[in-house]
C-alpha cells in the first residue's frame, strides 16, 4: 500500500478546501443605492405603483427607489446562467393603472457587470407603460349610438383632435325677443375629477347660429351624461334667463338651440 507524505497530504487537503470554499460561497448582496426613475405612459395620466405603494400620482413623473442586487457566484462555466438568474431575481416591477385601460406591469432587470470578484448592478432609469384600452362590452350590451372604441376616449390636450367627440359638429342656435341679448355659456359637471367646471364665456349676441365641435377637456361618451352646458342670456332692462342642456343629448341630436322670450326687469 502506497503511503502519502504528510506534507503532500496537507497540500491536497488545502487545495480541496479552497475549491470547496470558492464554489460554495453564499449570495453576495450589493450595497443599496437610491436611484431616480422617470415614468411615462401612452396615454399620459396613469398612476404608478411599486410593491403596492403609489410612487407616481400621474405620468409623466419621477420617483426615487432604493435598489440592491443579489447574486450567488459559481464556477466560470456556470457564471452566465448565474448572472441571468441574478438579473431576474433583482428585477424591479412597476404597475401602471389608469381608468378605462388594462393594468400593465413593467419589469426592469439590471445589467450586471463582473469585475473579478465584484459585481455591479445597473437599472435603466426610464420606465415606459404602453396602456391598452379595456375591451368593449359585447355588441348586445353596447350603446349603439357610441362609435366603436370611442366610449372611453377622452378629449385631451396631449392628443388634440383624436376623438370622435371633437370631430362631431354641433349646431348652436339661440334667438331672443327682443334681439341683441348677450349670450354666455359654461360647463357644469357632476364628475369634476374627469371634467372640470368652467367659468362663463361669452358666445355672442342673439340671433346666434354657429356649428362647432365639443373640445371640453376630459369629456367622453360615457361621462357626457353627467355634464351640462349652461346658456345664459342678458340684456339691459331685462331679467337674465338661463337654460341647461345635457351634453350627451346634445351630441345625439347634434344641436343646442333655444328661444328666449325676455321679460322686462320692472315687470312683476
Amino acid at each position: 500500500m502506497k503511503t502519502i507524505h504528510p506534507k503532500r497530504l496537507f497540500a491536497l487537503l488545502g487545495a480541496l478546501l479552497c475549491t470547496t470554499t470558492l464554489f460554495a460561497k453564499g449570495p453576495i448582496h450589493t450595497p443599496p443605492i437610491n436611484q431616480t426613475f422617470t415614468f411615462t405612459s401612452a396615454p399620459a395620466g396613469a398612476k404608478v405603483y411599486y410593491q403596492g405603494r403609489l410612487i407616481c400620482a400621474s405620468t409623466p413623473g419621477t420617483a426615487t427607489i432604493t435598489c440592491k442586487g443579489v447574486i450567488t457566484p459559481t464556477n466560470k462555466k456556470e457564471m452566465p446562467a448565474a448572472i441571468q438568474r441574478a438579473a431576474y431575481n433583482s428585477r424591479l416591477t412597476f404597475t401602471f393603472v389608469k381608468e378605462g385601460y388594462l393594468t400593465q406591469t413593467v419589469d426592469i432587470e439590471p445589467t450586471i457587470t463582473q469585475r473579478k470578484s465584484k459585481f455591479q448592478f445597473d437599472w435603466q432609469s426610464s420606465v415606459v407603460g404602453d396602456l391598452q384600452p379595456l375591451p368593449e362590452q359585447p355588441s348586445r350590451d353596447r350603446d349603439r349610438s357610441i362609435p366603436a372604441g370611442e366610449a372611453r376616449k377622452a378629449v385631451s390636450r396631449d392628443a388634440a383632435g383624436q376623438t370622435t367627440l371633437e370631430r362631431t359638429v354641433i349646431r348652436w342656435y339661440f334667438e331672443s325677443q327682443p334681439q341683441g341679448a348677450r349670450i354666455f355659456w359654461r360647463v357644469i359637471s357632476s364628475v369634476p375629477d374627469e371634467v372640470k367646471n368652467t367659468n362663463e364665456n361669452w358666445l355672442g349676441n342673439t340671433p346666434f347660429e354657429e356649428t362647432r365641435s365639443f373640445n371640453i377637456l376630459g369629456l367622453t361618451y360615457e361621462n357626457a351624461r353627467d355634464v351640462q352646458i349652461e346658456i345664459k342670456v342678458r340684456r339691459n332692462g331685462y331679467l337674465d334667463q338661463t337654460k341647461r342642456f345635457n351634453v350627451r343629448q346634445a351630441i345625439d341630436q347634434q344641436e343646442i338651440s333655444s328661444f328666449f322670450d325676455m321679460v322686462k326687469a320692472d315687470e312683476e
